[in-house]
C-alpha cells in the first residue's frame, strides 16, 4: 500500500509546486497586469496611519508660514531645492543665520537624533489609534535613514546620528502590532546622474538597487513612492520593480503601494491613489471612492519640522478628528504627518494632537476601523456635520456637532437597536416612510462620552 501511495504523493507535490510557480509569476511588468492586483485588506481596514518626515532638512527647519508676494513655499523639507534654485526667501534666511559658505550638506553634522527613542515614538503612535506608520527612508535630498551602499557618507549610519533609524523604529513599531511602511523618493536633487542624459544609469545602478535593498532588509508593508513628476514610469523602470515586489519580494503578499511611479501614473496606476493637503488630485476621494485612496497632510502647514509654525498654523484636535471622519466616510484613509526635531523629539503640540485623536478613537474606533463608505450617503439629505460609515449590517452616524434636535436619516427601511458609543444612556429611534429618526439623549456637558464628535450605532439596518 505504501508503494502505491508514493506516486500519488509525488504527483500532489509536483502539482503544488507548479501552482506556486504560476502564482509567483502572476504579475507581468506592465500596468495592465500590475493594476489587477488588489490592495491588501489590512490597509483598507486600518484607516488611520502616521507619516514621519525626518532628515537633514529638520536642522534648518524653515519655510515661510504664509504667502509672500503671491508665492507659498510651505514645505520645510524642500529646503535644499529652494537653495539650489536660489529662492530669495530661503537664500536670505540661510545667509543670515547660517552664512553663505554653509552648504546644505553641512547640516548633517547637526542632525544628531540624540534624543531619538524609537520605543517612545512607537508608544505614542499606538496611543494615537493609528494602525500603520510610514517613515521617510529617503527624501528628495537623497539622505538615507539606513546604511545604504548606494549612498555612502550620505546616510544616518555613516553620518549624523550614526544609527540605523529605519531598523530601530521598525522593531519598535512592529513590536506594538502596528504595520511599518516606508516613503521613498525616486528623485534626488543633487545626484549628478539624475538628469535626462544619465537617468537610465541612475535608475539601474542607484535607485533600483537601493529600493530593493530597503525592501529586503526591512520588509515594509507600505511603500509610499514620491518625486515621480520628472520622468515617465518607463524611465524609472517602475513596472519592473513592482513586478518584482509583487512576485518575488519578502512582502509580496502584504505590501501596499501608492500611485506615484511616473509623471503619468497618479490616480491611474499603482496601488492606492494619493491626495495631499487636498491640493493634489483633489477629486480623487469622492469621485473615485470605489478605488482605495488616502489623504496625507501635516498637523501644521509642512511635512518636515518647521520651527516657525505657531498654533495658528496647526490644526486643532477637533479639526483633525473631523478630518479623519470626513476622509473615512468618503471611503479613504488618513495618513497624518508628524515632523520631529533634528534631536529626535516630537514637538509637544504634535504629541497632544495625536493623543487627543487616540482618546476619541478609543470610544469611536469601531465607527472608523474595518468600515466602508455607506453607498446611500449621496442620496441622503444630511447636514454637513453628519457622516456615515458601515460595517456589514451596522451603520454608524457620526456627528461632528452635537445634534440640537432629532436626526432624520432618509434611505433606511429598517433598523434594530440604536446606541450612542461610549454611553449607556438609552437612545430612542423609529423608522417611518423609509426614514430613520433618532432622538439624541439628554446629556450634560460633563457626561458626554467623548469630545469633538459623537457616534450613533444602528444595528441590523437595511437601506
Amino acid at each position: 500500500m505504501q508503494l502505491k501511495k508514493r506516486p500519488f504523493i509525488v504527483i500532489c507535490m509536483l502539482v503544488l509546486t507548479c501552482l506556486q510557480l504560476v502564482h509567483a509569476q502572476d504579475y507581468q511588468p506592465n500596468w495592465s497586469s500590475l493594476d489587477k492586483r488588489t490592495v491588501p485588506e489590512w490597509w483598507s481596514k486600518a484607516k488611520f496611519g502616521i507619516f514621519v518626515h525626518w532628515g537633514v532638512y529638520s536642522v534648518p527647519a524653515y519655510a515661510p508660514v504664509s504667502e509672500v508676494d503671491g508665492v507659498y513655499e510651505k514645505y520645510a523639507e524642500h529646503y535644499e531645492s529652494r537653495l539650489l534654485s536660489k529662492n530669495p526667501l530661503f537664500t536670505k534666511f540661510h545667509n543670515q543665520y547660517f552664512g553663505e559658505k554653509t552648504t546644505y550638506q553641512d547640516f548633517v553634522s547637526q542632525f544628531r537624533a540624540e534624543y531619538f527613542d524609537p520605543d517612545k515614538w512607537a508608544a505614542l503612535f499606538e496611543r494615537s489609534g493609528a494602525k500603520y506608520v510610514v517613515l521617510t527612508s529617503k527624501h528628495h535630498d537623497g539622505f538615507c535613514l539606513w546604511p545604504s551602499a548606494q549612498s555612502p557618507k550620505w546616510n544616518s549610519v555613516d553620518m549624523g546620528p550614526h544609527r540605523d533609524i529605519i531598523g530601530d523604529l521598525s522593531k519598535s513599531v512592529t513590536k506594538r502590532g502596528l504595520h511599518m511602511g516606508l516613503y521613498y523618493s525616486l528623485l534626488e536633487w543633487s545626484n549628478p546622474l539624475y538628469k535626462p542624459a544619465s537617468i537610465d544609469e541612475y535608475v539601474q545602478n542607484h535607485m533600483l538597487p537601493q529600493l530593493k535593498d530597503v525592501v529586503e532588509k526591512y520588509k515594509p508593508e507600505v511603500i509610499f513612492s514620491d518625486g515621480e513628476w520628472d520622468y515617465l514610469s518607463s524611465a524609472f523602470k517602475s513596472e519592473e520593480f513592482l513586478a518584482w515586489l509583487y512576485n518575488d519580494s519578502p512582502v509580496k503578499n502584504t505590501v501596499v503601494v501608492n500611485d506615484r511611479w511616473g509623471k503619468e501614473t497618479r490616480s491611474k496606476h499603482g496601488g492606492y491613489y494619493t491626495t495631499e493637503y487636498n491640493l493634489v488630485n483633489d477629486k480623487t476621494g469622492i469621485d473615485n471612492a470605489a478605488h482605495p485612496w488616502e489623504e496625507s497632510r501635516g498637523i501644521g502647514t509642512s511635512y518636515g519640522y518647521n520651527r516657525f509654525e505657531t498654533t495658528e498654523n496647526y490644526f486643532t484636535s477637533k479639526q483633525l478628528v473631523d478630518l479623519l471622519i470626513e476622509k473615512v466616510s468618503s471611503g479613504g484613509n488618513l495618513l497624518l504627518n508628524v515632523g520631529p526635531e533634528a534631536n529626535g523629539l516630537i514637538p509637544v503640540i504634535m504629541q497632544e494632537r495625536l493623543l487627543d485623536m487616540g482618546a476619541w478613537l478609543k470610544v469611536n474606533g469601531e465607527a472608523i476601523y474595518n468600515t466602508t463608505q455607506w453607498e446611500n450617503r449621496r442620496n441622503s439629505t444630511k447636514p454637513s456635520s453628519m457622516y456615515f460609515t458601515r460595517n456589514g449590517n451596522t451603520l454608524y452616524v457620526i456627528c461632528t456637532k452635537w445634534p440640537g434636535g432629532p436626526l432624520k436619516i432618509p434611505g433606511i427601511a429598517k433598523a434594530g437597536k440604536v446606541t450612542l458609543l461610549g454611553s449607556d444612556k438609552a437612545v430612542k429611534a423609529s423608522v417611518s416612510g423609509r426614514s430613520l429618526t433618532i432622538i439624541p439623549p439628554g446629556l450634560l456637558p460633563d457626561r458626554m462620552p467623548c469630545q469633538h464628535a459623537w457616534t450613533f450605532k444602528i444595528e441590523n439596518f437595511g437601506s
